[in-house]
């Protein structure tokens, strides 16, 4: 193989080659080389095989990748892409084999090793595990699980609380941010663009930077390891794209009524009782006895929820418990349904030269559907939305359909609204679009960000690459004027109640690290979210889910109070009944209602007789690395570096009043493109770009990062030091 390997002074791996093929397994190659126990990671989660690696800890992503049918519809996907298309995927394929067989065994699989007191196998990547990879990366990216929250609601507190916890603007650790600058508002006269995705902050990095280039192509971007090309965020010299996510009702829940006769299941739909397609599975456990993993799949989809009860009234389901686990529910999303996981949209983006380009190839793009910020050397903006998702009417988007009904019956995919030019600033933050014809969900990001990005960038009139920088960074906390003013309000306060009041009513509104201020507001805030989450008239929503483990971080009760903890403190008195609504009396059947000041007071007591410490004491990172789910074996650190920010700052740093002050979540990458010089483009990942924890560029970021810093790109090869491709 003739393809070349540089690296900048960062360790970011930039790719030269002969053609396409041969740049994708250099592509794989290289990735195999600095990102091979995670790529390993997410290939044994697309197959549905991570407890026979991990232990016991897989087994709950085991079952719900088997039971959602994540490795057949892998396969068909991958069986389905066009012989172009594939060849590509296969030599990407070609390189990942080369890279893993070639290179050290990864730390973490010496530590599992170590563990069980065996080997782990090196088993050749099949064909189609990047469309694998793919599919897990946005696996619970859908708003599928909201709708199963809602439908807990409805079961626990009745079917007028779920407004209350499910409506408007309160899409929970929500987020990301992109941006457009048109030409008249830059100091080269050219666009430019940026923006951070807000992810789950995985230990290695969700984002690999990377240059690729071939005699077709020359882009720089954010590639998602295990999957070949740039997808989401790159830079070809001529035109530049990236993305948020639309919040679109990507996939339909359908409740299912489901029967058993022996080893035959059959389903109600609306016309009647329907064959399923029923088979058990075997996953295997490392340290632990095989497990049997019923598949039901109706025609509307894999049944993820619940199962199928006979005549006495028993279920096979792991699940069958709680308010949902006693039901079934299946979900149909546009990638099983039509095999087809956008894959042929990624070559297409990288040859891409004009924005007219970029917006042609994503008319192939799948899931999730975005929102799509792109501008080219031309000078053109454009804002388009990309995906593919069912046509719903609103009310049909909160909550699962039921199957029986003629609503359940398959719905048309939604046609896209064209793209629109911009001409001066476009901002994207998952809020609700204005325009009704790109409102696709139920539930979106409170405007706040979105807001915050507008008024920051209309001081930029000469903007440059650089100035970027304290958009990333901004750590203004909108939304805090709700709860400061309930505390205005409180009267008879004791002494240090009074002046822990005095100091919030004072702050700036800043979470700023270094903020004592902003500290005693989180404390505050953990305080009350903790209290009314534990208040009687909440405690049916406690009752267990019966989801399952994977979608457990959805029903936390504590996390979707402080999400709903505006619209608490907004009603009139604060005395909210059970079922959302509010009124004067102080009674709503036989559950009392919840006084919110009344909390309010009894935190703010709390909070003020003890020492708080800075915001950046307690928010930290919590990288997430799946060694944490395995008894005897420990995460490799990270450094523990103050974070400013918060959830609804542009510095997205996502927390969770009542569970941790830690930030679990956010900007897994910070990205601006110029397209008047690629070369003063910025870019930066958190951790590094390495996942050696004994590598030199393992972490190197993360100072920087922390502090919402990018580092230049450099494309130019003469700038870069070359390395021999193993």
């Amino acid at each position: 193989m003739s393809a070349e390997l540089f690296r900048d002074a960062w360790g970011v791996p930039h790719l030269r080659a002969s053609d396409h093929l041969e740049l994708a397994e250099a592509q794989g190659r290289v990735t195999a080389l600095d990102r091979g126990w995670q790529i390993e990671v997410d290939r044994w989660r697309a197959e549905g095989r991570l407890a026979e690696r991990i232990g016991a800890g897989g087994l709950a992503w085991d079952r719900f990748a088997r039971r959602s049918r994540l490795p057949d519809t892998a396969r068909a996907v991958y069986e389905g892409l066009a012989a172009g298309d594939r060849a590509w995927v296969d030599a990407y394929v070609r390189g990942v084999n080369a890279g893993l067989a070639g290179s050290p065994r990864p730390a973490e699989v010496r530590a599992l090793d170590a563990r069980f007191g065996d080997t782990t196998p090196h088993e050749p990547w099949p064909a189609w595990a990047p469309v694998g990879v793919l599919l897990v990366a946005h696996a619970l990216f859908s708003t599928f699980p909201h709708l199963l929250w809602a439908e807990h609601v409805a079961r626990t507190l009745g079917p007028g609380a779920v407004g209350l916890f499910m409506g408007g603007e309160r899409v929970p650790a929500s987020g990301s941010n992109a941006w457009g600058l048109h030409g008249s508002r830059t100091a080269s006269g050219l666009p430019l663009l940026a923006g951070d995705p807000h992810r789950v902050l995985e230990l290695p990095g969700v984002y690999q930077q990377v240059h690729l280039a071939c005699p077709d192509f020359d882009v720089v971007g954010l590639a998602f390891p295990g999957v070949p090309g740039i997808a989401h965020f790159g830079h070809t010299g001529g035109v530049a794209w990236g993305v948020t996510n639309a919040l679109a009702h990507q996939a339909d829940v359908h409740r299912e009524d489901l029967r058993r006769d022996g080893e035959h299941v059959e389903a109600r739909g609306p016309d009647g009782w329907e064959p399923v397609h029923r088979s058990e599975e075997t996953a295997l456990v490392r340290g632990g006895e095989p497990v049997t993993i019923e598949v039901l799949e109706t025609v509307r989809g894999p049944v993820v929820v619940g199962g199928a009860t006979d005549p006495a009234g028993s279920t096979r389901s792991a699940d069958a418990r709680g308010t949902l686990g006693s039901s079934a529910f299946s979900l149909r999303t546009p990638v099983r349904v039509d095999a087809d996981a956008g894959i042929g949209a990624l070559l297409p983006l990288l040859r891409a030269r004009t924005t007219d380009d970029v917006v042609a190839a994503l008319d192939g793009w799948v899931d999730p559907v975005n929102r799509v910020v792109a501008a080219d050397t031309r000078g053109r903006v454009v804002s388009v939305v990309a995906g593919r998702c069912p046509e719903r009417a609103p009310a049909q988007r909160v909550r699962p359909l039921d199957a029986w009904s003629p609503d359940a019956r398959p719905a048309p995919w939604r046609t896209m609204p064209p793209a629109w030019e911009v001409v001066d600033l476009v901002v994207d933050a998952n809020e609700r679009p204005a325009d009704p014809d790109r409102d696709l969900g139920c539930t979106y990001a409170p405007p706040h960000r979105a807001r915050r990005v507008r008024e920051l960038l209309a001081e930029q009139q000469h903007a440059t690459a650089a100035d970027m920088g304290a958009v990333h960074g901004d750590t203004h906390l909108a939304g805090t004027n709700v709860l400061l003013g309930r505390l205005a309000a409180l009267d008879d306060l004791c002494v240090p109640a009074k002046d822990l009041r005095e100091l919030l009513l004072g702050w700036d509104g800043r979470m700023d690290a270094g903020s004592s201020a902003a500290g005693a507001y989180a404390a505050l805030r953990t305080a009350l979210v903790t209290r009314v989450a534990a208040h009687p008239a909440l405690a049916p929503l406690h009752r267990p889910h019966g989801a399952g483990d994977v979608l457990a971080p959805w029903f936390s009760v504590v996390a979707r109070v402080g999400d709903a903890l505006p619209e608490l403190l907004a009603s009139r008195r604060g005395d909210v009944a059970p079922d959302g609504s509010t009124d004067d009396s102080g009674h709503s059947g036989d559950l009392p209602l919840l006084d919110v000041a009344t909390e309010l007071r009894a935190a703010l007591d709390d909070v003020a007789h003890r020492e708080t410490g800075t915001w950046g004491d307690a928010h930290t990172v919590l990288p997430v690395h799946v060694l944490a789910d395995v008894d005897g074996c420990t995460p490799p650190p990270v450094p523990a570096v103050p974070l400013g920010g918060d959830t609804d700052c542009v510095c997205a740093t996502t927390s969770t009043p009542g569970l941790t002050d830690r930030s679990w979540r956010g900007p897994v990458a910070r990205w601006v493109w110029d397209l008047a010089d690629r070369s003063a483009s910025r870019w930066a990942v958190p951790f590094g770009t390495h996942g050696d924890p004994d590598h030199p560029h393992f972490a190197d970021q993360h100072p920087l990062w922390a502090r919402a810093g990018t580092l230049p790109v450099v494309d130019d090869w003469d700038q870069l030091a070359r390395e021999d491709l193993p």
